[in-house]
């Protein structure tokens, strides 16, 4: 995988690795087996959580998904997350359970960050499904949107290379023994310099949506 990364750059890591990742996530939480489910679920059986979500036709409008498949992923949910809601530390659990050869927990965090839309501690099952949309049936720009919010630590709308240093390392340290001893300990460093070489067109020191986006199509 190393020396997949050393030839394709970041670009293909990003989305495929969140892709891929969020997906064996989702498996866990229950909420990839999206199944027929009767009418009388209409409701998402509601009663029994703490945080009831948005009604089916604005999560409807928000996403991708039809409502059947609403119902469904919900009741994955509500299984997993009886509260409605799964804050930091459940999430590292649950993730990290997917990377027992290496330390999931950074990356973890910054991946939880990313699904946090209101910046509230907690994942509702709102942020989940739109996230989901997102990486599973969105477009590539919808894709590359998402996945700089994800290397944009700070939220300041711009990607530094100390950034982009932490989301190497949180990578790395995931993989454990999948990626190490192979990788050179330079080897994140390497990764961020070829990445700003190629995003970074106006030489500033940082990247921007518009440099990332525009870059990564071209790509």
């Amino acid at each position: 995988m190393s020396v997949r990364w050393e030839t394709e750059g970041l670009q293909t890591v990003g989305i495929v690795c969140l892709v891929f990742m969020f997906l064996k996530l989702m498996h866990l939480l229950g909420l990839i087996d999206i199944t027929e489910t009767d009418s009388s679920d209409s409701d998402l059986e509601l009663s029994t959580v703490r945080h009831q979500p948005e009604g089916l036709e604005q999560l409807q409008a928000q996403t991708k998904f039809t409502k059947k498949e609403l119902q469904s992923l919900y009741r994955g949910f509500k299984n997993e997350c009886p509260s409605g809601l799964v804050d930091e530390e459940t999430f590292k659990t649950i993730y990290s359970q997917f990377f027992p050869q290496g330390d999931a927990t950074t990356y973890a965090h910054f991946l939880f960050n990313a699904f946090d839309l209101d910046r509230n501690g907690s994942i509702r099952f709102e942020d989940f499904v739109i996230g989901l949309s997102v990486l599973l049936r969105g477009s590539v720009t919808e894709k590359l949107n998402w996945a700089f919010n994800l290397y944009d630590i700070n939220k300041d709308g711009y990607i530094t290379k100390e950034e982009m240093l932490l989301i190497m390392k949180s990578i790395y340290d995931m993989m454990g023994r999948y990626t190490y001893p192979s990788v050179r300990d330079e080897a994140p460093s390497e990764h961020v310099e070829k990445f700003f070489q190629k995003m970074d067109r106006n030489r500033d020191g940082v990247v921007t949506i518009e440099e990332f986006i525009e870059t990564c199509q071209k790509e």
